[in-house]
């Protein structure tokens, strides 16, 4: 694993405090990241193979976004826009939750080389997937949002 162990510790307390399953052991080589996969509508990871822990939210953020009745099926498709954008929106404000660096999040060996961008895309306030989770009921546009915590600040973490 590429960071510390007390990181991989605090992501995985605050997936599953929020209710999606981990579970620790060996992910097989044909899941698109190598170390994580969506299984029964929580996460597998290979904490030996674990490069960056920021991944695991970014896994649990397609897992969250995801209809509750189709969790269990999931299939995590890169390609799917909607989705991706929303998981990616959720993974940042999991990652302000809990006090991770964009930089951890948003690593610049994943996201096709686009990490340093969405860390400054993010950081600077503009927060690309957000409409989608607005129209999931899952957090407030901090542009329109009423009176009270508005996006990173999370609504609810589920859909």
């Amino acid at each position: 694993m590429n960071d510390d162990s007390a990181l991989f510790d605090r992501v995985v307390a605050f997936v599953r405090d929020i209710g999606i399953a981990v579970t620790v052991g060996r992910v097989s080589d044909d899941t698109f990241l190598p170390s994580i996969a969506v299984r029964d509508g929580g996460l597998l990871i290979d904490r030996d193979r674990l490069l960056w822990p920021g991944d695991i939210l970014h896994e649990a953020g397609h897992v969250a976004v995801t209809d509750p009745a189709a969790r269990p099926t999931l299939n995590v498709v890169p390609d799917e826009a909607g989705e991706e954008l929303a998981a990616i929106a959720w993974s940042y404000a999991a990652a302000r939750a809990i006090g991770i660096d964009s930089r951890i999040l948003f690593h610049a060996q994943g996201y096709r080389g686009e990490g340093d961008w969405l860390v400054e895309t993010f950081d600077a306030g503009t927060y690309i997937g957000l409409p989608m989770l607005v129209w999931m009921g899952m957090a407030d546009d901090p542009a329109s949002a009423p009176a009270g915590p508005a996006y990173p600040v999370m609504r609810r973490w589920l859909r």
